[in-house]
């Protein structure tokens, strides 16, 4: 025990390091490739700190080399849920009486762990386990990871500073108390950053959590879970259950004692679990919180202004549309360019894309991996199907798609005729951009026809150099995307500087790496204590006065 109100040290972004030819960080990441893609791990589930192991198993192979197996993993069935819940429950008083300070202390740990000892154990595993490139890795599973830990970290502690105002002979706070119940954390294949974030946000304030991670992702969120293990992280207050949503989800929303539900994934998924929810209303001993970040169909909408920027734009197209093969929320996948800009732009895209590596991640020299898994490689191959024999469709860079050794689709450009066409209006999550080439004069009806043709709005990018031009595009799409970037590619928001969320189809826009997702995990008690309470029924106003007259 302390005897101090202490503050928690200012977070920073970590910085992003380089793995250039003999850098240390390099050698150790390339050790570390090494020795994990010569195992063969056992990743079972994680119920009250025990390592549980259903037998009911299914494989974690790499994307670019799928006959390769890099882990057997467990899979929950509905009563694994109910010993996650059960162990949850058992700790949840402890963890939410344990002070702020100690609770700040593990993931202010698991940050410093994360920046050096499991620095290339976390990129490795996101490198081989969901076929990313060395630098996205480490903008992901290491950097952007680091600063959801320290910096949720302080912005719990700027929300329990938010006090009210205390008249006379009164002291009035605000207690932040965890939800009453468990918070259901779902995370996606595609940031190890985001999955560490769905679990531990909630938990900083004190919640206890059961976390879903993707299959397809379950490399890294084993060594993640082992690092906050270390961090001093108690047992039961994240609780790992792998395995297909529907089993493991289905339970979970009957439970009362769901309190709330942290999800990054597919749209239809998410509607999915509200309406669940909304059917199961009626069982819960609190309405529960619903946080989701979903689909998106990002766009990149040019000006003719932009005519002395188009290396500028090519390079955002290219790098926001095919940079971990599309596989980002975030990622470009539409985009507007007007008659004057096209024939530049079409010929710097083209050599652009034409010099892209494409292959094993653990050759550094390769700019993109292989998609996912079999499904999306199905997935985007129909869309390049459609493309080729479509009239209202030409492909204007790649369109080739290879399964043999790996699941990779070559970085694909595809004009398109139709703004409408679905193309334009459909999430692919894949390395497909389409192109609609727009008359000069129509700027303002394209920018209408951007907001109102996809029913998305997560991110969005404006390239022009006219002032006029940009703010119209600011104006006209201010319900379109819930992150802009100007003269920038859609990706690569950071936290503490670029909050992210999108609303419509995208997700109830709760901004993760800001104080505003935290907040949705408390639920605020206010308490009144009087100095000096009264002692008397009556009030002055009935005193008797002399004076008074009568009336």
């Amino acid at each position: 025990m302390i005897n101090a109100i202490p503050r928690v040290p200012a977070p920073r972004n970590e910085p992003i390091l380089p793995y250039a030819p003999g850098a240390p960080e390099r050698r150790e990441l390339q050790a570390t490739l090494k020795r994990m893609a010569g195992e063969q791990i056992d990743i079972p589930l994680l119920i009250g700190g025990k390592q549980v192991r259903s037998g009911k198993t299914d494989t974690v192979r790499m994307p670019h080399r799928h006959s390769h197996v890099l882990a057997t993993l467990h899979e929950a069935d509905a009563s694994h849920v109910e010993q996650a819940i059960q162990a949850a429950l058992a700790v949840k008083e402890d963890w939410a009486r344990m002070s702020f300070t100690s609770r700040a202390a593990i993931f202010l740990r698991a940050a410093e762990l994360l920046a050096t000892r499991y620095r290339p154990l976390i990129n490795a595993s996101t490198m081989l386990g969901q076929s990313k490139t060395a630098h996205q890795a480490e903008i992901d599973a290491a950097c952007e990871a680091i600063d959801f830990l320290r910096y949720n970290v302080h912005f719990a502690e700027q929300i329990l500073a938010i006090q009210p105002e205390s008249s006379p002979q009164t002291w009035n706070m605000l207690d932040y108390r965890p939800l009453d119940g468990f918070v259901f954390a779902v995370a996606p294949f595609n940031f190890t950053s985001i999955a560490m974030n769905l679990c531990t946000a909630p938990a900083i304030m004190g919640n206890v959590v059961l976390f879903k991670p993707s299959s397809t992702a379950a490399l890294s969120a084993w060594y993640f879970m082992e690092l906050l293990r270390e961090a001093g992280l108690p047992d039961g207050v994240i609780n790992m259950l792998n395995g297909d949503g529907p089993t493991v989800g289905n339970p979970t929303l009957a439970s009362p004692h769901l309190g709330g539900i942290h999800f990054t994934g597919s749209t239809p998924t998410f509607n999915s679990m509200w309406k669940t929810v909304g059917e199961n209303i009626g069982r819960y001993k609190q309405y529960p919180r619903l946080v989701g970040e979903t689909g998106g169909k990002d766009f990149i909408v040019a000006h003719a202004s932009a005519a002395d920027d188009v290396d500028a734009l090519a390079v955002a197209i290219v790098r926001g549309g095919f940079e971990y093969q599309g596989q980002k929320c975030s990622a470009a996948s539409r985009v507007y360019v007007p008659e004057s800009l096209w024939p530049k732009l079409k010929s710097r895209l083209q050599g652009l894309i034409g010099d892209i590596r494409m292959g094993d991640v653990t050759d550094f020299r390769n700019f993109m991996g292989a998609v996912i898994d079999e499904k999306s490689f199905k997935k985007v191959s129909s869309y390049i199907d459609l493309a080729k024999q479509d009239g209202e469709a030409s492909i204007v860079a790649g369109g080739e798609a290879d399964r043999k050794e790996g699941w990779f689709v070559k970085p694909t450009l595809v004009q398109l005729t139709n703004p409408r066409h679905r193309i334009l209006r459909e999430e692919i999550f894949a390395p497909l951009v389409g192109v609609y080439v727009y008359p000069d004069a129509k700027y303002v009806e394209t920018l209408r026809e951007v907001d109102q043709s996809a029913t998305y709005a997560l991110t969005g990018a404006i390239f022009g150099r006219d002032r006029k031009a940009i703010d119209t595009a600011m104006s006209e799409l201010r319900h379109a995307a819930g992150n802009i970037y100007i003269n920038d590619k859609p990706t690569g928001a950071v936290v503490g500087q670029q909050p992210f969320g999108g609303s419509r189809a995208s997700g109830t826009n709760d901004k993760a790496g800001s104080l505003l997702n935290l907040i949705r995990w408390t639920s605020p008690r206010t308490v009144k204590e009087n100095f000096a309470p009264p002692v008397k029924v009556p009030y002055p106003f009935m005193d008797s006065d002399p004076h008074d007259g009568g009336i």
